[in-house]
């Protein structure tokens, strides 16, 4: 993997995180990089999960699902202490997060983001989430990814 290193993978690296890293091809015709993702690794889809970028009143805010689920946009605002959220622009999420759609990791962002995980993250003893490229992923301890990325954990899937 020398030179495909990412922000997410240089974090883990740094902080000596317990991980490992899982690389498929990816399809650009799939219709959901998630589930493309855990089918391609042979993977439950609850165990893989999704990093979306919503703006909650105003400050973009990541929460992080599922791939089987939707993210419940009302339950996001409540864990964040706002009233309204709505998806963020696709252009002002790659921004603020330094990644690619399909590709956005909730670690090693470019702008630290408030953070949300649903959670059922902890009923997993690892769990997967984007690497930080579109066919990679990373395995972790769901604590692990609340830690790094100073989360809250709350039901914020739909």
């Amino acid at each position: 993997m020398a030179g495909k290193g990412t922000p997410a993978t240089a974090l883990l690296a740094k902080q000596k995180v317990a991980h490992q890293l899982h690389a498929y091809d990816h399809d650009p015709k799939h219709e959901s990089y998630g589930l493309e993702a855990a089918e391609a690794l042979g993977l439950e889809p609850d165990r893989v999960f999704k990093t979306l970028v919503a703006d909650v009143d105003g400050k973009l805010t990541v929460g992080v699902v599922p791939v089987t689920g939707q993210l419940d946009l009302k339950a996001l605002a409540a864990a964040v202490g706002g009233k309204r959220a709505k998806m963020a622009e696709a252009a002002a999420a790659q921004r603020a997060t330094g990644y690619v759609l399909g590709g956005i990791s909730p670690l090693g962002q470019r702008s630290r983001l408030p953070v949300v995980i649903d959670s059922s993250a902890e009923k997993f003893e690892t769990i997967y989430c984007s690497a930080g490229r579109r066919g990679l992923e990373v395995e972790l301890a769901p604590a692990d990814l609340v830690r790094l990325t100073s989360a809250t954990v709350a039901p914020i899937r739909a």
